[in-house]
């Protein structure tokens, strides 16, 4: 793994409280710094570059359309919806945000996630001077889901951390901010989170296939902004080849929609619902590829490594409280 990547704490353990810049290691940039995403656009990573929509993009926009039965009436009462707002008046710090808020949009499925870890264990994006990336939440997959030799041989890609029994390939992401965050700096988060995460499924995605079959211009990774003023805006992010051969790939976020959470109650239906879709979403492309990746390992040279085969080149070194939880594992939301 490269020694010079920075680090903006000592462990890899979930914060509560983000509320200030996090000191970047010297001589590297971070989310805070304005020419951070001017680092990533020279190299190929594009943030709302909606001149490159996925091809998957109607697939996407109408599964997240789809309504949840536990977010409908009488299930989600304005009564409800004042509680949901009166909790977001009182988070007056991101780690508030976040423990207390976004429960109650993000819904209670059964997926693996974990939050404020830093991303130490993967190789860097871009050229080496970007911080470690460390989302206030992300969705992945157990790692004793993917085959042993898959996870040893994309290790640098799919598992994130240090800590190796957290979840792994990434490829769902939010970033929270409290009254004082600012929302430029969340976008950037999540560009650099969803790039991060969509090169994994991607290497994933074609593992022991052609170097053909490598870009298929879908997006299977979707981040999420959410700020204190209500305001819930979610992006895909894809990759598309190279412009010349032997370069790298380019990375392309999306917006997918902005919602006023804390505008009305059906305004809160609607971001909540895609959401709770869009997680539902993206553990389905998830499982489905690591599923494949799975069955194709028999089929591998041992001599061969993912990695080099590919034409990446990588970079060295209360009531109210209970209905607003309404569980998504229930029958009704599998529809």
């Amino acid at each position: 793994m490269n020694s010079n990547r920075s680090t903006a704490g000592t462990q890899d353990t979930p914060t509560n409280s983000i509320s200030t810049p996090r000191a970047a290691t010297a001589g590297k940039s971070s989310h805070y710094d304005r020419n951070f995403e001017q680092s990533l656009i020279d190299h190929g990573i594009y943030p709302n570059n909606r001149a490159q929509k996925p091809n998957n993009w109607k697939e996407i926009n109408d599964r997240i359309a789809q309504p949840r039965p536990s977010l409908s009436l009488p299930r989600f009462s304005d009564g409800v919806f004042e509680t949901f707002q009166q909790t977001n008046e009182e988070a007056l710090s991101e780690g508030k945000v976040m423990r207390t808020v976004f429960p109650i949009f993000s819904g209670t499925a059964n997926v693996p996630n974990e939050g404020g870890l830093l991303f130490t264990n993967l190789e860097p994006l871009t050229d080496g001077t970007l911080v470690d990336a460390r989302p206030d939440y992300y969705d992945g997959a157990r790692p004793e889901q993917i085959d042993k030799r898959v996870r040893d041989e994309l290790e640098s890609v799919i598992i994130p951390s240090t800590m190796q029994h957290a979840p792994c390939l990434p490829n769902l992401f939010v970033e929270g901010k409290g009254p004082d965050g600012s929302p430029a700096v969340a976008k950037r988060q999540a560009c650099y989170d969803g790039a991060l995460g969509a090169r994994g499924i991607n290497m994933l995605h074609s593992y022991g296939t052609d170097a053909e079959t490598m870009y298929d211009n879908n997006a299977y990774t979707i981040s999420s902004t959410y700020h204190h003023d209500g305001l819930l805006k979610m992006y895909t992010h894809h990759l598309t080849q190279p412009k010349a051969p032997g370069g790298e790939p380019e990375y392309h976020m999306t917006q997918l929609g902005a919602w006023a959470l804390t505008g009305s109650p059906e305004q809160f239906r609607q971001g909540a619902s895609a959401f709770r879709n869009a997680r539902d979403w993206t553990k389905e492309q998830r499982d489905e590829l690591i599923t494949a990746a799975n069955g194709r390992v028999g089929n591998m040279p041992i001599e061969t490594s993912a990695l080099e085969s590919s034409s990446y080149s990588m970079l060295s070194p209360s009531t109210n409280e209970n209905a607003l939880l309404e569980s998504d594992t229930s029958a009704d939301e599998l529809s």
